[in-house]
């Protein structure tokens, strides 16, 4: 299964990494590739969370075009 991933630096420096098509679905690292590995291991968990508490496993996540 392919997801897309943030990155975002938080005020300490670390990297948060969420995955918008999984609500809550969130971790971080101290480097890109530390938070990369640990979102997929949150991801994996909310998989197996959300199919045991019969959840649809992501929600609909759409790209917008939006003048700016």
């Amino acid at each position: 299964m392919k997801l897309l991933v943030t990155l975002e630096r938080d005020e300490t420096g670390m990297i948060v990494a969420g995955c918008p098509s999984i609500p809550g679905c969130i971790s971080q690292g101290e480097t890109e590739a530390e938070a990369l590995d640990n979102i997929k291991e949150a991801i994996a968990g909310c998989l197996e969370a959300r199919a045991a508490n019969n959840m649809p496993l992501t929600v609909d996540v759409r790209e917008v075009e939006v003048p700016v």
